[in-house]
């Protein structure tokens, strides 16, 4: 047993390092409340779950080609920059905290989703920690403890989720609309930054490697 909750406590370390998707759960928990914080993370699992399937398929030779990973950079890019603007122009706008459409509930999971599964720091995160970790498992014990303590991951990955959607919507309940406001604008900044910092990335392996 201490062994699987090593492994929960190594999903939760994966996931809790600040990030876009960390910031866009915060943002969409503040604007949206439990749920949609909750379905942003969820869906950023699904996208960890994908990586996690490549590592274990071995495909991962694939995306370390600088092709792809140029690719994946700008793509990343993209989606940040796109993201974080959109955040900061919405930000004046008036807040409304009572009702928030259904619809809007698919919006954040893909929301989330997109932001996982384009961010390269993610992808090489995954190939690098969870590579390393299975390579080791493997050499250890057999499948079934390797389904067990990849289960055990998502368990922490899962205890990390709730755990941000709760604060973001603990927060949406306590501070005002022009707080709101700035957090929005903040975590708008923090996106860009993000993708510039991958643009960077992208420009690099394009013209200087």
């Amino acid at each position: 047993m201490s062994i699987f909750f090593g492994y929960v406590f190594l999903g939760i370390s994966l996931a809790a390092p600040i990030g876009p998707v960390n910031a866009a759960q915060l943002t969409k928990g503040i604007y949206g409340g439990f749920g949609h914080a909750w379905l942003v993370g969820l869906s950023a699992m699904l996208a960890d779950a994908i990586y996690m399937l490549i590592v274990y398929l071995g495909v991962f030779h694939f995306l370390e080609t600088p092709f792809m990973q140029t690719l994946l950079w700008s793509f990343g890019c993209f989606v940040l920059i796109y993201t974080g603007v959109d955040s900061i122009v919405n930000a004046g706008k008036e807040v409304k905290m009572k009702t928030v459409k259904e619809k809007s509930l698919k919006k954040s999971f893909f929301y989330g989703f997109l932001l996982s599964i384009t961010n390269p720091l993610s992808m090489l995160f995954w190939l690098g920690i969870f590579g390393s970790v299975l390579a080791k498992t493997v050499s250890t014990y057999d499948i079934n403890h390797i389904i067990l303590y990849s289960l055990a991951i998502f368990v922490g990955l899962f205890i990390w989720d709730v755990t941000m959607a709760f604060i973001a919507s603990s927060f949406r309940k306590i501070l005002t609309t022009k707080l709101l406001g700035a957090i929005s604008i903040i975590s708008g900044t923090s996106l860009i930054g993000f993708g510039v910092y991958f643009g960077v990335q992208a420009f690099k392996l394009l013209f200087l490697s």
